[in-house]
């Protein structure tokens, strides 16, 4: 262990904090530890009938502190002196009001417990009626700011959640100075660097969900954001109009932080980003490699050379930035609004006897109850995943869409709803279950159409996070839809990697990210490969899927 030098990343996602410890000479995980936000946990803050998914800052200092701790006391031998950087990946967009000290309202007592005061989650889905009204200005002005955001701004996006908030909340309104995102608070804090007009900023945050772009120097113009509302009146001037990329050091950890993290004041910290970008890095991305992050939702990243961009805009995407995910590329993301989270919601729906019935029962003590409501609940997917896949392509005739939480890409919009068509009688779970899987299959090969009609070329098809490590079914489904191979990371922790490399990079180790994956890659685990008699079925099913899309967005369907 002897000289031995290492680096922490530490990856928030949406329900918990995972602090890994890596061995930055062969990418060794030496120790890792996760811990869920108690808060978000309880339901807190939260209310799914209106899309509301708040957190509290809170929950990210608890879990961080205690992730990083229990880290270093499972690592062999004592190490934390030898931590040469700290790195980290976030959700976005997921933005939070802020005074002028740069203090989340939230941590301020009289805010507490304000849900407007919190971050404001990345699937929260509130501010609809101002993503649409950003994009009907956007297309009126001078400047078109949505230009390399894809063209259409979403309401999961900065800007819309900020207005919303400001709108509904006059005291929140009274006390907001400016705002920032969580990739950018985390480093600012434990560099003592909160000021909001001082913070460096994420240039992966900011240029794919604040439209920002060095074209129009920076962020979208004060008479553009006035214009939208007079509310963002001078928030412009207490942000920001340099951005950084993730190779960026931030700072060193305050006095205060290195103690209650339990490492030294000599760690660096590095610009944040977004989590699906560090664990594309993580998995290893090149050009031509499509990244997918599949968990809750999906995240597709692509690095793309500039030669190869060639002045094009790729419409209905969540945006083109210079250098989000390493230096010297176009960083390309797409996605998912629900993924796994679609596979979630059929669970709840069919454990609702359980959870209204069962409990009511007389004939169970609570223990026996929680034991048995527990079980089924483990079980649910595993079977209906062992059950569906029985069922030949040929005879899935059940089609749905994906959107139960909307469209994120191709073409983000919100209001869509989710659609399930041909059901009978003879509809079983496993088979309603079958169709939802191909549903979000589906919905990936229209991203990959979109990127291959924009002529960017795909080469392979990396899967990273959960589902990709545990889903066989559904693995093996969005092989046989897409008729690419897809290769599974190794690591289960692919974000957080991602992050160790970039804080091998700020930590002086590495000169460049690209040389942090050579030392630091963990490879691949196992690689599924398309059934091609599926494929070819899978067209015409494809086509029906299509044809539902359309039918579900024309209007013919409820869906506002």
């Amino acid at each position: 262990m002897m000289n031995r030098k290492y680096v922490i990343g530490v990856d928030f996602g949406t329900d918990s904090c995972r602090a890994v410890i890596i061995d930055v000479e062969n990418g060794e995980e030496m120790a890792s530890s996760v811990k869920y936000y108690p808060r978000w946990k309880k339901g807190l803050y939260c209310d799914p009938q209106v899309n509301q998914y708040r957190q509290h800052p809170q929950d990210y200092i608890d879990t961080l502190e205690a992730a990083v701790k229990d880290s270093l006391s499972n690592a062999p031998g004592n190490i934390a002196e030898d931590i040469i950087g700290l790195s980290f990946d976030m959700t976005a967009s997921t933005p939070v009001l802020v005074d002028k000290q740069g203090t989340p309202l939230a941590l301020l007592d009289e805010y507490k417990d304000n849900p407007n005061a919190m971050f404001v989650l990345w699937k929260d889905h509130t501010a609809i009626k101002e993503s649409i009204e950003i994009n009907e200005l956007a297309k009126e002005w001078v400047v078109d700011f949505t230009a390399y955001e894809g063209g259409i701004y979403s309401a999961e996006w900065v800007w819309s959640k900020v207005l919303h908030v400001l709108r509904v909340d006059e005291k929140v309104r009274e006390k907001a100075y400016s705002w920032i995102e969580h990739t950018d608070w985390i480093p600012a804090l434990l560099t003592g660097n909160t000021r909001p007009e001082s913070v460096l900023r994420s240039r992966c945050a900011a240029g794919h969900k604040a439209m920002w772009h060095e074209q129009w120097n920076g962020l979208p113009s004060e008479e553009f954001l006035t214009e939208l509302s007079p509310l963002l009146s001078g928030f412009r001037s207490h942000l920001f109009e340099k951005t950084y990329p993730s190779d960026t050091c931030a700072g060193t950890l305050t006095s205060e932080w290195a103690s209650r993290l339990g490492l030294t004041t000599k760690v660096k910290v590095g610009i944040g980003a977004i989590d699906c970008h560090m664990g594309a890095v993580g998995a290893g991305i090149t050009p031509g490699a499509f990244v997918r992050v599949m968990g809750t939702s999906t995240c597709d990243i692509m690095v793309v050379p500039y030669d190869e961009m060639k002045g094009k805009l790729i419409p209905g995407i969540c945006g083109q930035v210079d250098g989000s995910v390493f230096p010297g590329y176009i960083g390309l993301e797409a996605g998912q609004s629900a993924f796994g989270d679609l596979y979630a919601w059929f669970r709840k729906l069919l454990e609702w006897p359980l959870t209204n019935i069962l409990s009511r029962s007389e004939l169970l003590n609570d223990e026996l109850k929680s034991k048995l409501v527990e079980e089924v609940s483990d079980t649910i997917i595993p079977l209906l995943s062992e059950e569906a896949m029985k069922v030949p392509v040929e005879k899935s005739t059940i089609v749905a869409t994906d959107w139960m939480h909307g469209r994120r890409t191709p073409d983000a919009n919100q209001l869509l709803t989710g659609t399930i068509a041909g059901l009978t009688l003879g509809s079983s779970a496993p088979l309603i279950f079958r169709a939802l899987v191909e549903a979000t299959a589906f919905g990936s090969k229209a991203i990959i159409e979109r990127f291959i009609e924009s002529g960017i070329e795909i080469k392979e098809v990396i899967g990273i996070g959960g589902i990709s490590l545990k889903a066989p079914f559904v693995m093996q489904t969005l092989s046989d839809v897409i008729g690419l191979p897809i290769k599974v990371a190794r690591s289960q922790q692919t974000c957080a990697l991602g992050a160790a490399m970039f804080a091998a990079v700020v930590a002086g180790k590495y000169n460049t990210v690209q040389e942090a994956q050579l030392k630091m890659g963990q490879g691949y685990i196992y690689e599924y490969k398309p059934n091609r008699g599926n494929f070819e079925r899978y067209k015409e099913l494809y086509g029906k899927y299509l044809s539902l899309g359309k039918f579900t967005e024309s209007g013919h369907i409820l869906n506002s």
